[in-house]
């Protein structure tokens, strides 16, 4: 329970699972989880900012490879429950599935007037060269940070790795094994920390002047179809046409082109008629769908396939369980809203430019 006294920024650290939260047991030398209630003795450093920070651990520890949509719910419940006691949220979680975590979390999360940060790490809290202390370390401090008028500096859901903060649903993991886990194609980070950490105040989504509330029904009856050479038609009918699905992610070439044979244009013909969302997002890293370039992305278009614009996989996913379990069994109004810009997490005008404009805040 908050301390009406104690008027320190306070956080809530929450630990789902994942490497950042693992020592090496002295005795038998395995990584084991250690207990979050004694980060300061594990992070000395977190002293240093005068923040209140208390913890909650999930039982059992979740590995991010096993995410499933209770522990969305979870979360979002969690940070609805505690939204009054603390100024800021540090969650940490697995590095394979955060993107796709916090993609979810920031469409769940309405009205968010606060910071809800994921971080991990690629190499254990313990060990001597961990990444680990230096992401969570920047987080809180990210979480607890005000502006001059004693607002959140950074009232959305992100991600903070490698001394760089991402728009949560703009982020995607892009290595395996590096400490550059993630990255922000296509739009620029909200800040990177440095001796100081700079903001780029331009790009963060102001405090929402709608009440704070949590979207808790999810449906997860969405399939993603990478195109690819050599595809069948029966591989594309299983998943554009099952039965369990409601929509599909095609993951195309390019800026939105596929297999122009008249047996897929039939398959995604039929997917179409059958009422089914069929959202077109880029394989590429980087760059838009333009359906209108191409003659393949063109015949997609004519069919019924929207575009997802400069949206990540992560983040397409994440609106479609948000937007289906917030209209059950009316897929058209899915459709018509699917382009409507929700969190920053698509680009309805010029695509950004690769420059930043930092701030300093003190």
């Amino acid at each position: 329970m908050e301390n009406k006294s104690d008027r320190r920024p306070a956080i809530l650290l929450i630990y789902t699972g994942g490497t950042i939260g693992m020592k090496e047991d002295p005795v038998d030398g395995t990584l084991k989880p250690f207990d979050f209630k004694a980060v300061m003795s594990e992070v000395p450093e977190l002293a240093k900012f005068g923040i209140r920070i208390d913890s909650y651990t999930f039982s059992p520890l979740i590995d991010s490879s096993d995410v499933e949509t209770s522990l969305w719910l979870d979360l979002a419940i969690l940070i609805r429950d505690r939204y009054d006691e603390f100024d800021g949220f540090v969650i940490l979680h697995g590095t394979d599935t955060m993107a796709y975590s916090a993609s979810v979390v920031s469409f769940m999360l309405k009205g968010l007037g606060k910071p809800v940060i994921f971080t991990g790490s690629q190499l254990p809290i313990g060990r001597p060269r961990t990444d680990g202390k230096e992401n969570l370390i920047s987080a809180v401090e990210i979480a607890a940070a005000k502006d001059e008028n004693g607002a959140p500096m950074v009232p959305e859901v992100c991600i903070c790795f490698n001394s760089q903060l991402f728009r949560a649903c703009r982020a995607t993991k892009i290595s395996a094994t590096g400490f550059d886990a993630f990255a922000s194609p296509n739009f620029p980070p909200l800040a990177v920390a440095g001796i100081n950490i700079k903001y780029n105040r331009d790009l963060i989504r102001p405090v929402p002047k709608i009440p704070f509330k949590v979207h808790t029904v999810l449906d997860p009856r969405v399939s993603v179809l990478k195109m690819h050479p050599g595809m069948t038609a029966q591989a594309a009918s299983d998943i554009l046409l099952g039965s369990g699905t409601r929509a599909v992610i095609l993951e195309t070439y390019g800026s939105g082109n596929a297999i122009s044979k008249s047996w897929f244009l039939d398959i995604v013909r039929e997917a179409v008629a059958m009422g089914k969302v069929i959202l077109n997002i880029t394989q590429c890293l980087a760059g838009n769908v333009d359906m209108d370039v191409y003659a393949t992305g063109r015949a997609l278009k004519d069919i019924g396939v929207l575009s997802g614009r400069d949206m990540t996989t992560e983040a397409a996913l994440a609106k479609l369980f948000t937007m289906l379990g917030e209209h059950p069994d009316d897929n058209e109004t899915v459709k018509a809203r699917i382009g409507t810009d929700l969190r920053g997490e698509i680009t309805l005008g010029t695509p950004y430019l690769r420059h930043i404009n930092f701030q300093t805040t003190v």
